[in-house]
């Protein structure tokens, strides 16, 4: 309706001022106002969606090295989580040390990340699958050294409280996490050349359900995480498009678990 306001505004008052020329004039104006409108809202969209992905792109550096930091040293896995994600999002030279300059703010003894994940909230709103992706690449780093300290999961709670993540998301997503950072160490290639796969339960774990479930359930679990980290529905909603290769990574984490299921199942 919007795109017809200022055509029906246009040939109404032109009729009434000019007879059918004038309505002809009228819509030909109206028309006019219409694309104006649409150019200007398109302009508002697209800014928002570039102070996201600004924001998105500095929270994820700033609060992963809060994190690699909570445990008073940053390890050397911790630092080459941070560079392992960087080469993923093809970052060229300025990037990076754009990135790491925010990585080193981060970690920061003084630095609060509060003010900067209320902002990513209030600019993610209603992206709930935003938020919790940011959720995963913050656990990715807090698992890099193998486990979560007391500070990384305080530093966890205070990003669920800010992005408004439940406990019972928290606990399917911190699940999920767990099974994909032990997916990855399996899937290292073996001294005969070929890749390990994961195990039956890291891929149910991977996929967020119990070995129990029904295969209409197994095919609802695989089909819901598939859309919710498809790469263009993720960029469309915001992401920035450097993260594309990081959420083709965990599609590809979320079909081979699924494969792992399927085979097992013997389902085609």
């Amino acid at each position: 309706m919007k795109g017809w306001i200022g055509k029906i505004v246009g040939s109404a008052l032109g009729l009434y001022a000019g007879g059918t020329v004038g309505a002809v004039l009228g819509i030909l104006l109206g028309n006019a106002f219409d694309r104006t409108q649409q150019d200007h809202a398109n302009k508002l969209k697209g800014d928002r969606r570039g102070v996201l992905q600004t924001v998105f792109f500095q929270a994820t550096f700033r609060v992963m090295g809060k994190l690699a930091k909570a445990d008073g040293r940053v390890s050397e896995q911790e630092i080459q989580q941070a560079r392992d994600v960087m080469t993923r999002m093809g970052l060229d030279e300025v990037q990076r040390l754009e990135a790491m300059r925010l990585f080193n703010e981060g970690k920061t003894p003084d630095y609060d990340i509060m003010p900067l994940l209320d902002e990513l909230h209030e600019i993610i709103g209603r992206r709930s699958t935003l938020s919790q992706l940011f959720l995963e690449l913050q656990l990715q780093t807090a698992y890099s050294d193998g486990s979560l300290s007391p500070n990384e999961q305080r530093i966890i709670q205070l990003i669920c409280k800010a992005l408004n993540i439940n406990k019972l998301q928290f606990e399917l997503i911190h699940q999920r996490m767990r099974a994909q950072a032990q997916f990855s160490r399996s899937g290292s290639r073996g001294s005969a050349g070929r890749p390990r796969g994961p195990s039956l339960e890291q891929s149910y774990r991977v996929l967020g359900i119990d070995a129990r479930a029904s295969d209409a359930d197994l095919k609802k679990a695989y089909r819901r995480l598939m859309s919710q980290h498809h790469p263009d529905k993720l960029v469309a909603r915001g992401l920035p498009e450097e993260m594309m290769a990081i959420a083709k990574e965990k599609t590809q984490e979320i079909q081979q678990a699924y494969e792992t299921i399927k085979n097992q199942r013997k389902l085609s």
